[in-house]
């Protein structure tokens, strides 16, 4: 079973602030049953390709294509669960910001 099914809010993030985080919709992250997805975060929005892993602890690997401020923007990611069930993982833009997120399931 992939514990990382389904939409979780962002409530947490190194490099930017929550207001940021929900400037344009609540921030979140978003897997799918087709190892696809998405994620929203202040002017930054994308879609995901992820490869789930069932090592302890479960963890995700991604990919994601998208744009910031209307620019094209893409990256990878990981996201691991953590023992109390929350999101811990990275974000990485190519050629630009990384940053550490918190998410908790919708």
């Amino acid at each position: 079973m992939n514990e990382f099914l389904g939409k979780w809010k962002i409530i947490e993030m190194e490099q930017w602030d929550q207001d940021y985080v929900d400037l344009e919709e609540p921030g979140f992250i978003r897997f799918d049953k087709d190892y696809s997805g998405g994620f929203v975060f202040g002017t930054v929005n994308g879609t995901i390709d992820y490869r789930y892993s069932k090592d302890l602890p479960p963890k995700v690997e991604l990919s994601w294509d998208g744009s910031s401020e209307y620019d094209p923007v893409s990256g990878r990611g990981w996201a691991v669960l953590e023992e109390n069930n929350d999101l811990y993982g990275m974000l990485y833009i190519h050629d630009g910001d990384e940053s550490w997120f918190k998410a908790k399931r919708m």
